[in-house]
């Protein structure tokens, strides 16, 4: 299992709630994707203008195929004219996972 970080920082000026809609588009999209374990979008309280991005896999092959799906395709235009800067991604292998009942 491994956990991919995904952090966005957003130009000043644009629709940031316009963005959320779309990502939140995108990770209703993946639930159904084989591999998908969960996700979640976050904002962080000390900087609104940016994203962080937690998706929760069963492999990186599996969030790779994600990527060639035309749902996901159909997001990213959108969401990626929207970035100030490139994002940044971070790999982590998963050792505990642990939720509430």
């Amino acid at each position: 299992m491994v956990t991919v970080i995904t952090r966005v920082v957003l130009r000043e000026g644009d629709d940031a709630q316009e963005w959320d809609d779309a990502m939140r588009e995108r990770l209703g999209a993946a639930r159904d994707r084989r591999g998908w374990l969960g996700g979640q979008l976050l904002k962080p309280e000390a900087a609104p203008n940016e994203r962080v991005i937690v998706g929760t896999w069963d492999s990186r092959e599996d969030w790779a195929a994600w990527h060639d799906d035309e749902a996901f395709r159909d997001t990213r235009e959108r969401l990626d004219a929207t970035h100030a800067e490139r994002s940044e991604i971070m790999w982590h292998e998963v050792l505990a996972d642990v939720r509430a009942p």
